[in-house]
Parts: C-alpha cells; structure tokens; sequence
C-alpha cells in the first residue's frame, strides 16, 4: 500500500497546569503567584504607557493635519481677496454691472468652498490614517510585551499545556471490527464497545490486521504513520502502520503483504504465524501510534499472544511497561492450537517462558491470554460459569478452573439504532412500543412476500440462524411436523450443514402453506422476519451471548429459547400470574421440552390476547444498548 503523508495529530485542549518550584537558598522566597502578579502588574504599566504614547502620535497627526487646512483656506482667500475688490470697484462706477460682479463674487466664493470641502475630506483621511496606524502601533507594541512577558513569566513559573484528561486509555487488539471487516460477532463488538466508552470519556484505539478485504473506500482514506519490524524467531518481518478516524473511536491497521494480502481472514496454513505477527506487532508499533494504554482489551485467540509477549518482551517499555491487562473469549470453540514445533520456529519465546502458552501436548494461544491476562472474560455472566464444564469448555476446564479467580461474564449489546423499528427502512410499516398495532402490517407483508396465507390470527415463527447442531437445529428436526401440526405459520432464514438445508427444502415441499425456507442471509429479509413474525425461536446446544434473542425482542417479537449462557441471561421467562417475563425458556436440551415451550407460547397468543400485548409490550421495553451494557466493563476496567 502506497504511503501517505502524515497528517498532524489533533490540537490538544488548550489547558495549563502551574507546577511550583522550590526556591534555592538567598533567593525571593516569596510565593511564585505574588510574583507572577507583579509581573503582570509591570506588563500592564507598559502596555499602558505604549497606548499613551501612540496617542500623542495621533494628536500630534491630527493638530498638524488642521494646520494644514487653515493655511490652505488662507492662500485661497488671499487669491479671492483682489478679484473681490476689483468687482465691488467696477459695481461703484458702472451699476449696470453689478450683477456681473455679483455672480463673480459668487462663483469665486463656491471655487473656495469647493476646494476648503476638498482639503476637508483629505484631512479626515489623513487622521483616520493615523488612528490605524496608531492602534495597530499599540496593538504590534502591546502583543510583542504580553508575548515576551508571558514567555518570561513560563519560564519562571514553569506553565505546562497538558493534553485532554480521559478517565483511562484503553487498546483493543482485534482480528475484526465493523465497518472494516466481519466474519461474526466478533466484528460487532470490536466496533460497539470502543464507541460506546468514548462517550464514556475513555480515549480507545482499535487496531486490526490491514487485510485485502477492507473496502477500498477506507484504504484509500487511511493515513500512514510510520513502520516497524517485527521479529518472529529468525524472522524479522516489515510492519506499516496507517490509521484512519470512525465514528470517534482511532482505528490502527498493521500493514505486511505477505501476511494479510490475501482473500479471507482465515483458515490459510500459516495463520498461527500470521496471528503470532498481529499479536507481537500491536505491542510493537505503540511508539509509532504515540499510544500509552492503560489497559490493552485482547479478543479470542488472533489476539491471545499479546498478552504473552507483553509480559516476556515489553515490560520495560515505556509505551506499555504499566498496562493491565484483559482477555475476552468469544467463541471458545477455536483456540489457536497448534503442534509444539511452532514454539521454537514462530514463537521465538524463551524456553522458560514456553510452558505459558502449552497445553495439553500443543500449542494454545489462547491458554497463553488466560494464564497471562489478569483479567479473562467472556459474553455472559452463564456462559463464564458453564465453560469451567468439560460439556462447553472444548479441553479448557483445567486452566479455566485453576484461573477462576479471573473469570467474569458480561453480555454482549446491540446496536439500538440499526435495529430500531421506529426507523428501519426493511420494514413494511415502522412501529415502536405505544404504536405496538402496527406490526401487524409487518406481518402481512411478510406473508404476502413469501406467498403464505395472510391470517392475521395465525402466529408466525420466526428463525434468522446457521443450520448448525449447536443452533438446535437437531431438536427442531426431532419434532418438526409436531411443530407445524400446532396452527402456526414458519419462517426460516440461513444457511449452513447440508443435511438441515435438505431437510427444510423437504419439508416446504410438504407443508407449502405452512413453511417457507430461505437458504442464504438477506439482511432486508432478517429485518422483517424480526418484525413480521409474532415468536422467534432459538433453542441453541449451547450460546456465548447470542444477539437474535435480543434484537426480536427490540421488535416485539418473543422469543422462545433453552437457558443456556447468554440466552438464559437475557430472556426472562414469562410468568403468567405476575404478568412478568420477556419470552419462553426450557431447560433440557430435549426436542420436547422446546415442544412444550413452543406449545405455551401459542396457545396465550391464541386465547390470552392481552397478555401477549403485555408479553410484547415487557419485551420492547428492555434496555440492551452498549450505552448500557459498558458500564460494566467500565467496573471492570477501574478495578484493574
């Protein structure tokens, strides 16, 4: 990628700060602030004393200036004074040409006064002239004195700008972050968090690979701040660093082709190399980014050596020689394990250091990021506890349950804007909570556009997923013509393993007035599937934090979820005494269990109309903005 020039950083709020001196013996001992008075009060004599003397200046100009007037009114009266006379003689000895004489005596008196209002206007010129001058005169005097006066006065009192105070300064290194690149949740929160705490009044800097993929309306925009080198093992690899500005938060791409030129993020053969040099890099560029975290935020495996390499190879510098340290697990399904060999080869670590980042006979990075971060966290206060179990921790329970000490959970947000029916543009009739009737129009149009039969009495369920076993797609295979055999309406939406693709296009063909399935993604099409349908099922194996459940609810659509990790955290099950809850939950992962919830929904949505109406009303109104959400890694990150 081409460099460009460098920009200058953005002006520093313009703030001083007094920092006292202790005086030497035999000097003034008098406070430094007398003394800085006294100072001033000399300036203010002298900027004084310049104003008096340029407005001498200007007097003396002017009196000189109506000098000049008068003498010039004189010459002319004194040419006038003869031709007068000669006229008033021939008006005594010839009467008859006194009108001549008359008019004569007045064109000579009109010539004078002309040029009198002449001399008149060139005089006040000439003293407007020297009145400029004279400001400008004091004004050049007078900035030249506080100029000199207020440089002596920092020299002697020592004033200091300071840059603008933010609570903390914090870095995430990520794989991925939204509007540059996304693969997955990942990308969402690598965007809404930093966002988010800078409203906060947190200074956060996102920095990520420069892969192939960005966009080129972003590349071409970039600013190139200087470059690096990286040593892996015997490697010693190029590292450019460019950095662009989005929605307030500083993003930083680490440029090297070879790694990053490519298409895809992952799944290449050298990605525990490519991810290695990411991870190293992010610490290694800090002096050319003129960044001193904090805090360094790291996010799954493509980030976990970071960790690592701070605390073997960067303690002692001082960009980060005092950062903490927090490690966030995503998706701990990937873990970045590789054979032992990589160590030596890639790596480069000290063989002392190498147990940090084994595990389990290989290479694991993201063991390296729990043993070494003091802080590990992951997407929901449920998940956290449930991957200290070998059912959900894919091998890790060992060092999980030995740094249990460290391990939190916080649930993700969602961005409230984009998903705001008041204003998305996918849906047929936009609504919010006290317009509720509204999405009935969404309905419609939705079965309109799939070409199901419009009833507005039959509810619809929703599905906007991966047809994976972990998304429960096996429980809904188990039970699927009991589900449609309850007088419902379903819709699906996404792609995934072939055996649930074929099993949906199979059963649209069976029941055509009862199913409609779309294999692939269309956002337009999630939008009003979010507000067309009237229930969203998501009966996951296992979820992190998952988003759908929480943006169906944004739209008024309830969910029906199994309680596990951030499902169970964010849908409240509906109690039908107390009116209270947000959706419908099961506990066993068991295709009748999801049955049974299913069968709960439909029948208060067919015989309790206004508890439904209370259901929707309960379910819009919950607050999972990232406004919201920060606070508590706000918590987190003052507890460091």
């Amino acid at each position: 990628m081409a460099k460009k020039a460098q920009t200058k950083k953005p002006a520093v709020e313009e703030k001083t700060v007094v920092a006292a001196h202790v005086a030497p013996a035999g000097s003034d001992k008098r406070p430094v602030k007398e003394k800085a008075k006294e100072k001033a009060a000399k300036v203010a004599e002298k900027v004084e004393a310049a104003v008096s003397k340029a407005g001498e200046k200007a007097e003396k100009v002017a009196a000189k200036a109506e000098k000049k007037v008068a003498e010039v009114v004189k010459k002319v009266e004194e040419k006038a004074a003869p031709v007068v006379k000669k006229a008033e003689a021939k008006k005594a000895e010839k009467p008859a040409e006194s009108t001549k004489a008359a008019k004569a005596e007045k064109v000579v008196k009109e010539a004078a006064a002309k040029v009198a209002d002449k001399v008149g206007k060139a005089v006040d010129k000439v003293a407007d002239k020297a009145e400029k001058a004279a400001e400008k005169a004091v004004e050049s005097k007078a900035a030249v004195k506080v100029a000199k006066a207020v440089k002596a006065a920092e020299e002697k009192i020592d004033v200091k700008p300071v840059e603008k105070q933010y609570k903390k300064k914090i870095l995430f290194v990520t794989a991925e972050a939204l509007p540059y690149v996304k693969t997955g949740g990942l990308g969402d929160v690598a965007a809404a968090l930093p966002k988010a705490l800078v409203k906060e009044g947190y200074d956060v800097r996102v920095v990520l690979p420069l892969y192939f993929n960005i966009p080129d309306k972003f590349r071409t925009t970039m600013q190139y701040l200087g470059c690096c080198y990286v040593s892996l093992a015997w490697r010693y690899q190029y590292c450019g660093v460019f950095t662009q500005k989005y929605d307030g938060v500083t993003y930083y791409f680490l440029d090297n082709e070879y790694y990053f030129k490519r298409n895809g993020l992952y799944g290449h053969y050298d990605d525990a190399e490519r991810f290695a040099f990411f991870s190293k890099a992010a610490l290694e560029a800090l002096p050319i980014m003129d960044f001193t975290p904090d805090i360094i935020h790291c996010h799954d495996w493509h980030s976990g050596l970071t960790p690592v390499y701070l605390d073997v190879y960067y303690r002692n510098v001082p960009n980060c020689k005092n950062a903490r340290t927090v490690f966030t697990i995503h998706n701990i399904q990937f873990q970045g394990k590789y054979g032992n060999e990589i160590c030596d080869d890639i790596l480069g670590l000290p063989a002392d250091k190498k147990s940090l980042v084994q595990y389990q006979n290989c290479i694991n990075f993201m063991k390296g990021a729990i043993e070494c971060s003091n802080k590990v966290t992951t997407v929901s206060p449920t998940y956290a506890n449930e991957i200290l179990n070998s059912y959900y921790s894919f091998g890790l329970q060992d060092i999980l349950g030995a740094r249990k000490y460290k391990l939190s959970g916080i649930i993700n947000g969602i961005d409230v804007d984009t998903n705001n029916p008041a204003t998305d543009k996918a849906l047929f009739k936009n609504y919010d909570k006290d317009t509720v009737a509204d999405k009935a129009a969404n309905k419609k149009g939705l079965q309109q556009m799939l070409n199901l039969n419009q009833n507005p009495n039959v509810p619809v369920i929703g599905m906007v997923t991966r047809l994976t076993e972990q998304k429960g797609m096996e429980l809904i295979a188990n039970v699927f013509e009991e589900i449609l055999s309850k007088g419902v309406q379903m819709v699906v939406l996404g792609s995934g393993d072939w055996k649930y693709e074929s099993l949906l296009k199979d059963m649209q063909k069976r029941f055509p007035d009862k199913l409609r399935a779309v294999l692939g993604f269309s956002g337009d099409l999630a939008s009003k599937i979010y507000a067309g349908a009237d229930i969203f099922l998501m009966p996951s194996k296992f979820e992190p934090c998952g988003l759908s459940q929480m943006i169906s609810m944004r739209y008024g659509t309830i969910p029906i979820v199994r309680e596990t990790g951030g499902l169970k955290d964010t849908v409240v099950p509906y109690n039908g005494v107390t009116k209270e809850g947000t959706g419908f939950t099961f506990y066993s992962y068991n295709a009748h269990d999801m049955l049974y919830a299913i069968e709960r929904a439909v029948g208060l949505y067919y015989d309790y109309k206004d508890d439904w109406k209370q259901l929707m009303r309960n379910a819009m109104s919950q607050d999972f903005s990232w406004d919201n959400i920060c606070k508590q890694y706000i918590a987190l990150y003052e507890n460091l």
